[in-house]
């Protein structure tokens, strides 16, 4: 997922895809804590997506402000 992706988003539809990206990043925690995740790359991807789409919310409020 790209930044240009997020930016064509509602807030509405970027707040619903943090709050599964949340979860995700939540499990992927608990496998790695068990021994059971096999795909550690898998963990950065999910943190910078949520890093990604917080700062497009971020950006899109500041837009509403002015």
């Amino acid at each position: 997922m790209n930044a240009q992706e997020l930016k064509a988003k509602t807030p509405d539809e970027l707040k619903d895809q943090l709050v599964s990206l949340k979860k995700e990043a939540f499990n992927l925690r608990f496998q790695q804590a068990t021994g059971q995740l096999e795909n550690t790359a898998r963990m950065r991807k999910v943190r910078r997506d949520v890093a990604r789409i917080n700062t497009v919310l971020n950006q899109k409020a500041a837009e509403a402000a002015n």
